[in-house]
């Protein structure tokens, strides 16, 4: 202490120490004299020593007024060295900077104050110091006190005006302490490290925009912020770096693109849509350097196409139409197999929109890259089958666009066929909602006739005769009624005239026999009327049931419909269309009238079940009357002036339904209507359909005794539950009355 104070007098070291601010002010302008002679003369070992004193004795001391003080003789030192002040602040600035972590607040401000005057003197000395400088004033940015707060605000202007007046500054060595606190959440903090962002950007000689994939993802993140202010200063800085982007020759897209990607799925909306303008510009300006990270772009906007901000849907749609007019190619990095990923996955969005846009791009890289998709094919077929059955009829014509750009060869196309079948199969409303859709949508895309002759060539040998069974009729109702299909129906019409209507109508007749009914139609539709009577004479009372019944009726309804308007007016000449007058007679014969359906009035113990059967069905067929009416109607308007007067006549009286199958018979003797067969081999065919129908029965005849088996087995477990026996004479009343009896396994 002796030698300290041959140099600084011991009066002026208690006034550095005392409580009093102004004793602490003028004892520093007296160290600050007695440095600057010492500066004057050399006495470099006694400014040392000053220095020395006043760290350790001063700013170290427990003491919160000798801290104070020593804090401001520091400053005086530098005051008084000026010029000279550089090579002594390895020993100035370091005790200054650990006084900004001093619990005693005022310390802090004289902390703050004592660096502003070291600062003011060595201007861009200080520099070497300036990570840690920024350090304390990035934690005195967010300090408790409001004084300490605003002197570190006025030390980090004269720090912000050094570093952009001097060229000592560095960058590389700044960015990772900017790194490690922009995730801070301290509005405080926020606020000084946007501005620092912002003061180095404006700075010529600074490349702030090189190192802007270090900082843009916190700049992103403050756009949540709670604070109006910080959202707009961060909006501000993020808004000038894209103008430079714009600007710039170079700029690194690919590290922002992914951070761009994670904030597009902000739950902020302004956050969403800043990340979804940046995207946007990148499209049209990163042009081939972003082909690696097209994968990554679309997984952002695909979903942000359906977000519930308008704003955000536009621009989406934007980057989304940009993004797929450019041609890329696999040579340069593009990324099918990527792309296909994110398009899979998005075919599972809840929005029909984003779902739409996924199709548009499958579609698009298969005009553009066919083989490289199909190669994927095994990775997204099953999405692209899901899609059949989307409540959107949009994303179901567009799948079937999809589905038709893959069946364009034949494997595929078969496969296309194969895999509709097992979904058909699998999901029976999907063929009672969208089935008619589908084929229909199909046999446009891929013409009908191929479309139709592959079903039919996948049905003929299907196992499960139920399912073959409803394909074939629902393939049949829309065969009848779709208008896309007319010319298929017009080829049919010449199938006993025209090679290629034959080949069609045979190659249609071995799926058709699943469904007695859509053969009759198929038949119908060919003008095969001879071959159709055969048909319907060979439906044995199995064949006639509750699905007969309807099927019939929706044939009935159709035939008076403009599709089988030629067929009508063939009726206008019954002589030369016997065959066909015939055909509908015996249909009509097949249909019952309501009134005469139910069988009570037979006596005979054997037909009791089958009369509960017919009246069960009777019930559930309410239409049947009407479709009863219809083609009665339809029958009595044929013209009887071409028959002759005896056929006539015998037509007139009795029963005019059986007797004017009596006069067709008749009639058919005198026409020769084998010629007319001639080009198909019906008598094969009628094998055909017989074999089928056989099959269909004894598949019916199982089902039923498994049924019954079943049920029996049931039964007995029930009786074993029960401890069954002997039923009481209560229970009695209940036997059945024919001579039957209990069976009982004893005696109660």
């Amino acid at each position: 202490m002796g030698d300290y104070m041959s140099i600084i007098p011991a009066a002026v070291l208690r006034n550095l120490a005392d409580k009093l601010y102004e004793k602490r002010k003028n004892a520093a302008l007296e160290v600050e004299w007695i440095v600057k002679q010492l500066a004057v003369a050399g006495e470099h070992e006694k400014i040392n020593a000053v220095i020395h004193m006043l760290n350790v004795d001063f700013t170290y001391s427990p003491q919160a007024n000798h801290r104070k003080g020593g804090l401001i003789g520091l400053a005086a030192v530098t005051v008084g060295l000026t010029k000279e002040a550089a090579q002594y602040l390895e020993q100035i600035v370091p005790p200054v900077l650990n006084s900004f972590l001093d619990q005693d607040s005022r310390v802090r401000y004289y902390a703050c104050e004592a660096l502003y005057n070291i600062a003011k003197v060595v201007r861009g000395d200080s520099i070497i110091f300036f990570n840690k400088i920024f350090d304390a004033l990035c934690k005195l940015s967010a300090d408790s006190d409001a004084n300490v707060q605003s002197a570190a605000h006025l030390l980090d202007r004269l720090v912000k005006d050094i570093v952009t007046e001097g060229d000592q500054f560095s960058i590389e060595e700044f960015i990772p302490l900017l790194r490690e606190r922009m995730n801070v959440l301290n509005p405080f903090v926020r606020q000084f490290l946007v501005g620092w962002i912002t003061v180095l950007d404006s700075v010529p000689e600074i490349d702030m925009l090189g190192f802007l994939p270090e900082f843009l993802d916190g700049l992103f993140n403050m756009l949540s912020d709670s604070s109006h202010e910080i959202r707009q200063q961060a909006d501000s800085a993020l808004s000038e770096f894209l103008q430079e982007i714009k600007n710039s020759p170079n700029v690194d897209y690919g590290r922002m693109v992914e951070i761009l990607v994670q904030r597009a799925s902000s739950t902020d909306e302004f956050t969403r849509l800043t990340s979804i303008t940046w995207i946007n510009e990148f499209v049209r300006l990163g042009g081939d350097q972003l082909v690696p990270y097209y994968a990554d772009i679309l997984a952002a906007i695909l979903p942000c196409i359906s977000d519930k901000e308008e704003k955000i849907k536009i621009v989406s749609r934007e980057t989304n139409e940009a993004l797929r007019a450019i041609h890329a190619d696999p040579s340069e990095g593009f990324d099918i197999g990527a792309i296909l990923f994110i398009v899979k996955r998005q075919l599972a969005s809840e929005w029909e929109a984003t779902r739409v846009e996924a199709l548009h791009w499958i579609a698009t890289l298969l005009v553009r890259h066919r083989a490289e998709v199909i190669s994927y094919l095994n990775d997204i077929i099953d999405p692209l089958l899901r899609a059949f059955s989307d409540p959107s009829d949009e994303v179901v014509l567009l799948v079937l666009e999809v589905h038709a750009s893959i069946a364009r060869d034949t494997t595929h196309f078969r496969r296309l066929v194969g895999l509709l079948l097992r979904n058909f199969q699998s999901n029976h409303l999907l063929l009672e909602k969208r089935g008619a859709l589908i084929i229909r949508r199909l046999c446009v895309l891929l013409d009908a006739e191929h479309v139709y002759r592959e079903f039919s060539a996948s049905l003929e040998g299907e196992d499960d005769l139920d399912f073959a069974s409803i394909m074939v009729q629902a393939l049949n109702v829309i065969l009848l009624t779709s208008s896309e299909l007319s010319e298929l129906r017009a080829l049919l019409k010449k199938s006993l005239v025209h090679p290629a209507g034959k080949d069609l109508f045979i190659s249609l007749y071995s799926s058709w026999c699943h469904s007695s009914v859509a053969t009759i139609s198929l038949c119908l539709l060919a003008q095969a009327y001879h071959h159709t009577n055969f048909v319907i004479q060979s439906l044995g009372e199995e064949d006639i049931n509750e699905k007969f019944f309807i099927q019939l009726d929706k044939l009935i309804r159709l035939v008076e419909t403009p599709v089988f308007a030629y067929l009508r007016l063939q009726l206008l000449e019954p002589g030369k269309f016997i065959w066909l007058l015939r055909a509908l007679y015996g249909l009509l014969m097949l249909l019952p009238q309501m009134h005469h359906l139910r069988l009570s009035h037979y006596s005979s113990p054997n037909l009791t079940f089958c009369t509960s059967k017919l009246n069960m069905l009777g019930s559930r067929l309410p239409q049947q009357s009407a479709t009863f009416k219809i083609l009665q109607t339809r029958l009595k308007t044929v013209p009887s002036y071409a028959l002759n007067s005896e056929q006539l006549k015998r037509a007139l009286s009795g029963n005019p339904y059986s007797q004017i199958l009596q006069i067709a018979d008749e009639i058919n003797k005198n026409h020769d209507g084998g010629n007319m067969y001639s080009a198909i081999n019906f008598p094969s065919r009628m094998q055909q359909f017989q074999n089928m129908q056989q099959r269909h029965r004894m598949h019916m005849k199982m089902k039923l005794q498994s049924r019954h088996s079943t049920s029996s087995t049931l039964s007995q477990e029930l009786r074993r539950s029960e401890g069954f026996s002997r039923p009481s004479p209560v229970q009695d009343i209940s036997r059945p009355s024919s001579g039957s009896s209990w069976s009982t396994a004893g005696t109660s």
